[in-house]
């Protein structure tokens, strides 16, 4: 996300000029302007002292070096994502069909393994059978030749959702290449989109690729430059749109000659693989970030953490500039925390509309929310008149009758589009799923498929829709779509999970956005527990966090569970009084922003960050070349 706009709406000493690319942006992700190495590093030479590629798992605990042999080596990480905690696994495995070893990449889950050799022009897949485990690896037979783009491919990467897949390749110049995949992740169904990007200007050995999560940004290293090279794309993966971003970090101070590069989730740490040390080398990117005054007289600021704010390029002494910036404050902290929660208020009771109920769902944007009725065997549709606020909710006399399909259904989910609707049912054992021609209108659902599965109280759906867990006793039950988003396309993949040690009687599930973190309610103990994940939707290894959070206080049948897509606020649907409790889940505070020392303000100290959500004024203004600023607070009188 974006931290940093040009606001033309504000004018203060000149008419704001140039637009949102003018402006370094980022505050504390993917931003290499402020990048600084750690001091930390991890040496892989014991294993390999031909290290060709480096990869991560989704939460960092495990990493993985591919060697010039054709080996892939495992370790693990005792703090996520700090390579100074890695420690090898003495687990390793050999990639067999891959001429000229080049590089790694997983899929989300870690089941599929990616290897592209420069000798035989091919990425050649293999499977494990619990994910990001090597140990259980094994030929796949699936390959695919990438020769008739480029006859020496050194990386390989995939979009975050799996349905595009990039080779970086330098024979004759570096360009990258994209591929389309109607199969996520399935390289038999790849073929190329007609659509390349040359790096050749910055980069003519490139090495290593990376994305960011959202794919509006890449990242490209090589031996010619030590250097690693950002590049923009305005739509994001699709490098039509891409052109380089004039930013760049040289990693020559820690390795001369770099082979590849990635980035943690957030993008607040970089890591590079450098072969003239054969080590890991980890950076921070991301703990400041600057104005472009040569292109803006006007910003606007949001920070998504703490920052520390820069200015550049300022006139040279003798020639005065004014700018402003709109600071809107932002709550900062640790989301989804449910030892930290407190409850904060609840919703007006839904009997009257709903009886008996037992399932919530909401609209992403917090103004919709979706409550099951047991006793009428319908879904009933609620307006929130402020977003995410329970207490807000009015009946939209808008409901669906699932009566034709279950006599008990429990829990909703939606696709994010809100064009499907999946209710688990208790009676009969099945996940119903429905059609709305109008999103997020459940006036015009229509029954489209059903899955007779281990299900009786929750069902919830993968991003992407292509994972389902379902919840039966106190049982999760991990199911793969062939057809994203088609019920009737799940199969069971046989792992599970069992809950039964915190509650004999859960109720409802959830799981994070990012897939790492899994919650469940139980009306036994009436308490939320949390599960940690070792990747995503990957239920294979997943443990409790021992956190937890009881909800006795509030109602002692406890059912449905949801959060704020931000995980800052939670929801239990309270059947014994049956209203929507809510509670805050976790400890947030406003953003801190630190400006840089030239700064003089009026009355002698810098304004405190607004509160979340309001909005400050401040006036900049420096005719000594950026030596010294004056800023006020528009308000406040210039001292």
């Amino acid at each position: 996300m974006n931290d940093f706009v040009v606001k033309n709406s504000i004018q203060l000493g000149g008419s704001a000029k140039g637009n949102a690319s003018d402006v370094t942006l980022g505050t504390g992700t993917y931003n290499l302007e402020v990048a600084a190495y750690d001091g930390v590093s991890f040496s892989v030479a014991t294993q390999n002292t031909s290290p060709v590629g480096l990869s991560f798992n989704g939460n960092g605990t495990k990493m993985y070096m591919y060697g010039a042999d054709g080996v892939v080596y495992q370790y693990t990480l005792s703090t996520s994502f700090d390579v100074s905690t890695a420690s090898y696994d003495s687990v390793s495995f050999t990639t067999s069909g891959i001429s000229g070893a080049a590089n790694i990449t997983f899929n989300s889950d870690g089941t599929k393994l990616y290897a592209v050799g420069f000798f035989n022009d091919s990425v050649i897949q293999y499977n494990l059978s619990t994910g990001f485990d090597l140990s259980t690896a094994s030929a796949s037979g699936n390959s695919f030749s990438v020769a008739a783009q480029n006859g020496s491919p050194r990386a390989i990467l995939f979009s975050f959702d799996g349905t595009k897949m990039f080779i970086v390749g330098i024979s004759g110049s570096a360009n990258v290449y994209q591929y389309t995949l109607p199969t996520a992740f399935d390289i038999t169904t790849a073929s190329y989109s007609g659509v390349s990007f040359s790096v050749n200007g910055q980069e003519g050995t490139a090495l290593g690729l990376s994305f960011s999560v959202d794919g509006t940004k890449m990242y490209v290293v090589g031996f010619d430059n030590n250097t690693v090279y950002q590049y923009n794309l305005s739509t994001g993966f699709d490098l039509s749109t891409a052109s380089y971003s004039s930013v760049s970090f040289s990693v020559g101070g820690q390795d001369t000659l770099p082979i590849d590069v990635t980035f943690n989730f957030s993008g607040t740490k970089m890591y590079i693989l450098g072969t003239t040390g054969d080590a890991v080398y980890q950076y921070s990117t991301g703990t400041s970030a600057a104005l472009d005054l040569s292109t803006a007289d006007a910003f606007e600021v949001t920070p998504t953490a703490d920052v520390t704010l820069g200015f550049r390029y300022a006139p040279a002494a003798g020639n005065a500039k004014s700018f402003s910036v709109a600071l809107t404050g932002a709550d900062v902290g640790s989301s989804y925390d449910i030892a930290n929660a407190s409850y904060t208020t609840s919703s007006s009771s839904l009997q009257s509309v709903a009886p008996t109920p037992r399932g919530l769902a909401f609209k992403p944007d917090g103004t919709k929310m979706y409550v099951s009725s047991v006793d009428n065997e319908a879904v009933y549709q609620y307006s929130l008149s402020t977003a995410w606020d329970a207490s807000t909710a009015s009946y939209d006399s808008v409901s669906f009758s699932v009566s034709s399909q279950t006599a008990y259904p429990v829990e909703i989910s939606f696709k994010l589009d809100g064009t499907e609707m999946y209710i688990a049912s208790l009676f009969p054992a099945s996940v119903f799923q429905y059609t709305l021609s109008t999103a997020w209108d459940i006036s015009s659902a229509s029954f489209t498929g059903s899955l007779s599965a281990a299900v009786n109280m929750d069902a919830i759906l993968k991003s992407d829709g292509t994972k389902m867990f379902t919840l039966s006793g106190t049982t999760i039950t991990s199911y793969t779509l062939s057809t994203a988003w088609d019920i009737t396309s799940a199969s069971s993949d046989a792992v599970t999970l069992s809950v039964s040690s915190q509650d004999g009687d859960t109720r409802a599930l959830f799981v994070t956005p990012d897939g790492l973190k899994l919650f469940v309610v139980g009306s036994s103990t009436d308490t939320v527990y949390r599960y940690s994940l070792p990747s995503a939707w990957n239920l294979s290894g997943a443990s409790y966090d021992n956190v937890s959070f009881s909800v006795a206080s509030e109602d002692t049948l406890p059912f449905g569970l949801e959060f704020k897509t931000d995980g800052k606020v939670m929801y239990i649907l309270g059947a014994t009084g049956g209203v929507v409790d809510q509670y805050t889940s976790g400890t947030f505070s406003n953003a801190t922003i630190t400006y840089p020392s030239s700064v003089v303000w009026s009355g002698g100290t810098a304004p405190t960050t607004p509160a979340d959500g309001v909005t400050d004024l401040l006036t900049f203004y420096t005719e000594d070349g950026g030596n010294t600023y004056y800023g006020f607070k528009v308000g406040e009188a210039m001292a």
